[in-house]
């Protein structure tokens, strides 16, 4: 009997055992937490531009011109020599007194942008007394008509150039009669070929820009010496700019 009674209660141990194991509660699964995502980048703001122009380009003292101006992707525009702050697109008349250079400053979230225009300011012409004598065509060609010189390897007009020319078109206009020769002139450097060459193009060019001034082109002949008749013979730089001319002669003086 004791026996029998030893068996049950292991029997009951057992199944108490076997129960709390069936009952026991399985871990839950591990909880995965995504990574936060990366906000999308801004654009890059896009840079301002500006663009700045003068009408007329020359004047004479005393005189105004326009500088007109337009930009984009800016906040804030100022143009030098006095003007200031101006809107972001728009003109305004200048009176300069002497030659000057204009600049448009732009800026923007994306940086800055500057622009540039030069305005060319000339003397009046002198006012001529009566002369109790008429003055002839060759010398009033002397006394009004003038050269101009050229850089090193150029035959583009310069600012200083661009001045002598409209003064010559100027007294030209005052003697329709006089006809003319622009002979282009190289300093000594360089081949006999490509100096005659040159030469050409630096007289043709001073013929251009006068007939843009209004004088009649057949009153105009070119031709080219390259470095044939120099004005100068030292070799400086000082003589070789002299040499780098677009020399007028009346026709028929030579």
């Amino acid at each position: 009997m004791q026996k029998l009674w030893k068996l049950a209660f292991l029997a009951v141990i057992l199944a108490t055992t076997i129960a709390g194991i069936g009952c026991k509660k399985k871990a839950a699964p591990p909880v995965s937490i995504a990574a936060p995502e990366s906000p999308t980048p801004r654009p890059a703001p896009l840079a301002p531009t500006i663009t700045l122009k003068a009408s007329p380009t020359a004047i004479e003292r005393g005189q105004s011109t326009s500088l007109a101006w337009e930009s984009s992707n800016t906040t804030a525009v100022a143009i030098d020599n006095g003007i200031g702050d101006v809107n972001l697109s728009g003109t305004v008349a200048a009176r300069p007194t002497s030659s000057t250079t204009y600049k448009a400053t732009a800026n923007g979230p994306g940086g800055t942008a500057t622009a540039e225009v030069r305005v060319t300011v000339m003397e009046p012409p002198a006012v001529t007394l009566p002369s109790e004598r008429p003055i002839a065509d060759e010398e009033f060609f002397n006394q009004r008509i003038r050269p101009i010189y050229f850089s090193y390897d150029r035959y583009t007009i310069r600012d200083d150039a661009r001045e002598v020319l409209i003064q010559n078109a100027k007294a030209l206009a005052e003697r329709p009669s006089i006809r003319l020769t622009i002979e282009g002139h190289c300093d000594e450097r360089g081949s006999e070929k490509y100096n005659l060459a040159l030469g050409d193009m630096r007289a043709n060019t001073a013929k251009e820009f006068l007939v843009s001034q209004g004088v009649d082109p057949d009153r105009i002949d070119t031709i080219s010496y390259g470095k044939e008749r120099p004005f100068c013979t030292e070799s400086n730089e000082q003589c070789w700019q002299q040499n780098r001319r677009a020399h007028p002669v009346i026709a028929g003086s030579r």
